[in-house]
Parts: C-alpha cells; structure tokens; sequence
C-alpha cells in the first residue's frame, strides 16, 4: 500500500517551492481568505488545486464494471434478514488523492480496493466476518482514516489506520471502548461541540431476535445508542430508545436550529425516531413528519432545488412497474402479508420526500411529503437510495438501487428472486424527477449498498454497488458536458480532521447549492468526505462558503471549474 502521508508532504513541499507529488499537478494559493461578501467573520485556511481530468469522448452513458467482491450468505437459499445484504464506503485510506473503496460482506471476508488511478484497483481483505454496514472515519483523530463495520451478531469493530515502519499503511483490528451493544446501522459526527467525534447506533431487533433467540430477549433489548467520545478515547453511551428496526441513521438538522439532530429509519411498521439536539439539554423525542416511508431501507438529504433548505429522502418498497406482468411477481407475497395498513396510517409504503413548509417559528414548521408530486415515489424494492448531480448541471439527482431475495417471500418465483431494474432519476430544476434510462443505469443485479463519488477524478460522479450474491458494480459516468468542482476539506488542527457535520454552499451565476460533509447515508454504506459540485457549462462560480462544524466560516473566493480544491484550516 501506499504511504498515506504522501499527498500531506505533498502540501508541505509545496510551501517551500518544491514540485508536490510526482505529477506536480498542485498549485497553491498562497493568500489566505481574509475577506468575504458575506458580514460574517471569516477563518483562515489555505488553499491547495489540482486539475480534475474529463475523460475524453463520451458516451452520455454509463460504463459498468463488475469488481471481484461478492457479498455470500451462509447457505445455498437466502434466509430471512441476510437478504438485507451489506453496504459500501468510499474515501481516500491513504491519501494519495484517489477514493479507495470497502466492501462489507455477510459470509466471507470485506475487501477494501486500492485506487491506483485510471480505474485501476488492487484487492486487499480483510478478516472479519458478518459485516453489515461500513463507514471510513477518522474515529481517533490522528489524521488517518479508519474503518469501522458493523456486524449481525456483535457490536461494531474499528480497523484502526497506522502507518507502518516502511511508511505503508496498515489496519489493526480492534473494538471501541465503551461501544459494546449490537448495531445493525451507524453514523459519526460531533455531537457535544467538543471536536470529537461520537457515534450513533441502531439495532435490528427482528433479526438479532432470530439469531440469538430467548439470549437477545433477555438482555434487555439494544434499540438506539447515541455514544459521546471522551477525551481518552472511551466512548459514553446513552440509551435513547429500547426498541428499534434500525435499518438506516442520518445526522442532520432536522429543526433548523443549526444543530445536527438524530433521524433513524425503522424497517416494518415500527415508526421511525427522531430526536432534536438540545445542546446541554440533551435529547429531544420529536416527531416533525406528518407522514413517513413504512418500512424505511434509506435516508439521504440534499437541497434538490436549490432554495439553501435540504429535503429528506427515505425508500420503501412500491412497484415502479404496475404492469399486469410485473405485478403478478408481487402480488402473491403482499397477499401473504400478516395485515394491510389503514388508509389513515402516517406511514406509507412508498419513496417519501420531506419537504420543509415554512412557519413563524422553525422548531414548530412541518414537512411535507412531495415524492408522488416530483415523480419519486415509487422505484420498486428500494434499498439505498441517493442524491448526486451525475450530469453535471447544478441540480441534484437521484439514484436507487433495488431487488429482493428471499426463500420465504418469494418461494414462488426463480431463483426466489424479485428482479428489477435499478432506477435512475434526472432531476429537472422544475420541482420534479425524470426517469433517465438511457443512462444506462439499470443493472438487475439485486443491489444493496450505494456510494455516489469520482472514483477516477474526472469531475463526474461514479456509482459503486455492493450487490447481493452478484459482484460488485462500478458505474463509470461517461455523460456528456457541465462543469465541477471538487472539494476536500482538512483540519489538521482538530481531532475532527476531515470536518464532518462542515457546510457548503457554492454561489454561481446559475443559483446557489448547499452540501454538507457526512459520514454515511443511505443503506449501510459510507459517503466520502470529498463534496461534488456541478453546474451547467454556461455558469460561471463566484465563491464557496464553508461553514465549519464549530460554525467558523470560511470563504474561497476565486474558483476554477474542472478543479479539486483542498481547503486546510
């Protein structure tokens, strides 16, 4: 592997005048942003650019490569629950400047791919069995990033980022003091304000009740863990709820008071949770949602029309197809389900877009389900469902992956396996989706795990699939035309080195974009910490302001399109 203090020295050499890295494709901008068009105060940071290289030629497609990393179960037939399969995460391990990838895996080893650019990868596994979701974090503040995974049966465990003797890195298995309950999702960021990062977790109390039997009864249960980190590394846990399906978990602000608040996706008819950040005051129970998904797989937020507030986005299980034929495949199993939902139940079972309606008091706004008004609501059997502007036009789109398998559910059909086409949606900046086949998208695969990045640092967004019992997808973006910008942030000074919970909002000629930094969303998978901007070739970008998560702000006043732009403060 390599040294993943090349691309820091890389910085450092550039400011003695020396040509960084062997391409010397970094330019530093040696001023400091010290003024801003905005009123508030502004944080120092310096600037680092290396150009971001389209691919010649397009297709206005997308290129699919399968990747040698299947996610098995443990036997011939797909048990209930392992059909739930496992997720993916993407980030730079060893900081050369290329996104590497994890694969998590329920019966066999995860495998991370090395990126050694051009979409060339090098496999490494390693040993640790029954992987649900994996998320690349910096868990120790070091500047290295880690790997953290979930598991079916145990608590979480840390592959912990060290540099080795010979400057290669290396990951040492190890558990996270004071984590010790089951988790089947997961999501870091800094809680408390202290620079730290803490950790939420949620257990899936149906399959943990099947896998350990009367064991997991008389515990006491698991349910939802919110784990403040100390300053000597252990973590403090706080229950928050006995019970949950926890399926998904996402960190953001829900009420709009700048506070990232807690948001937990529940599979089956168990409502999903949220809880407002009260700072001192702790954890607030809330239920800001009119309506939400019934059997939530994924949550994933974004600004998809570019008014600075997010929308929420969860999936559900709802036939894109009604067709006679396609609904002769679900019909039979929905008849074998135990009730029907009444027509006044808040939960739903299809896609939901959380939509804010303003109100005099933020805390007391509401949201409003949009998805069946913007063409989202029905993608099939979804599982991780995301936002990325894949064509490059300033406006978010959206991706989900979907299929099923199951012995039990769907006995009836080959294979016991529903089979659908993925969908992909082309947002059209008038407040509603299109479908966009001719993307190229739609791969049958049974996907389950989902990251959106530019894994070959082109300037487009790629998609990688963990798929269940088929190989892993990586989808090449070979679509025509836009422009982007990259951005990575670093805070060399803070044990929360790579900024998770920063917030971006790039203004252009076209209109304004929000983004923020995050750990994982979707279904078990980790996003990575480098944000993508695109917007249309006629727009032309003014600034990009960083909200740090201390709430410093920052400013990059001069940006060119095509670029990767690291920010360090």
């Amino acid at each position: 592997m390599r040294n993943w203090f090349g691309w820091v020295m890389g910085l450092v050499v550039v400011l003695v005048g020396c040509s960084p890295m062997d391409s010397g494709s970094i330019d530093i901008d040696s001023t400091a942003v010290s003024s801003s068009p905005l009123s508030a105060p502004t944080q120092p940071i310096t600037i680092f650019t290396a150009p971001l290289s389209p691919t010649p030629g397009c297709t206005d497609s997308f290129a699919t490569r399968t990747l040698p990393h299947t996610t098995q179960v443990h036997g011939e037939a797909v048990r209930m629950f392992e059909t739930n399969g496992s997720g993916v995460a993407v980030n730079d391990l060893d900081g050369d400047g290329y996104l590497d990838m994890v694969f998590a895996n329920l019966n066999g080893s995860p495998s991370i791919f090395w990126n050694d650019g051009g979409l060339s990868f090098r496999q490494e596994t390693l040993a640790d069995n029954g992987t649900r979701a994996v998320n690349v974090v910096d868990v120790d503040g070091n500047g290295r990033l880690d790997i953290v995974f979930t598991h079916v049966k145990s608590s979480l465990s840390l592959w912990q980022n060290q540099l080795g003797a010979d400057g290669m890195v290396t990951f040492v298995h190890k558990g996270i003091p004071g984590v010790l309950k089951q988790a089947h999702s997961m999501a870091w960021g800094d809680l408390n304000g202290d620079g730290r990062l803490d950790l939420v977790t949620g257990s899936y109390d149906a399959e943990l009740h099947r896998e350990l039997g009367d064991a997991f009864l008389f515990s006491g249960g698991v349910g939802v863990y919110s784990y403040l980190q100390e300053e000597n590394g252990r973590f403090s846990p706080q229950r928050l709820a006995e019970e949950s399906q926890a399926l998904t978990i996402a960190l953001v602000d829900v009420s709009g008071d700048g506070q990232r608040d807690i948001v937990v996706g529940n599979d089956f008819d168990f409502p999903d949770q949220v809880w407002f950040n009260n700072g001192a005051a702790g954890w607030e129970a809330a239920a800001p949602f009119a309506h939400t998904s019934h059997s939530t797989m994924s949550l994933d937020w974004g600004d998809v029309d570019n008014n600075g507030r997010f929308e929420l986005f969860s999936t559900d299980m709802n036939p894109y197809d009604i067709s006679v034929e396609n609904m002769a495949r679900w019909l039979p199993m929905m008849d074998e389900m135990p009730h029907r939902i009444p027509n006044d139940d808040p939960q739903l079972t299809q896609n939901v877009l959380q939509v804010w309606e303003s109100a005099a008091d933020e805390k007391n706004g509401r949201f409003a389900n949009r998805a069946p008004r913007q063409g989202i609501a029905a993608s099939g059997w979804s599982w991780s469902g995301k936002f990325g502007d894949l064509d490059n036009d300033g406006h978010l789109d959206l991706y989900v992956v979907n299929g099923m398998i199951d012995s039990q559910l769907f006995a009836y059909l080959p294979n016991n396996e529903l089979v659908e086409e993925n969908q992909a949606f082309r947002n059209t900046g008038r407040d509603s989706f299109d479908l966009a086949p001719e993307w190229g998208m739609g791969s049958t695969a049974s996907g389950r795990g989902l990251v959106l990045a530019d894994l070959d640092n082109d300037g487009d967004l790629d998609a990688v699939i963990n798929n269940l019992l088929s190989p892993a997808q990586l989808l090449e973006n070979q679509l025509c035309g836009g422009q982007s910008i990259e951005i990575d942030l670093r805070w060399p000074g803070s044990p929360n080195s790579h900024a998770l919970g920063a917030q971006l909002r790039l203004v252009t000629s076209d209109g304004t974009q929000w983004r923020d930094v995050r750990s994982g969303s979707g279904y078990l998978s980790g996003d990575a910490t480098r944000i993508h901007f695109g917007f249309a070739d006629d727009a032309v970008p003014a600034y990009l302001e960083i909200i740090w998560p201390d709430g410093a702000v920052s400013l990059v006043e001069t940006i060119t399109p095509d670029t990767l732009i690291t920010v360090v403060r």
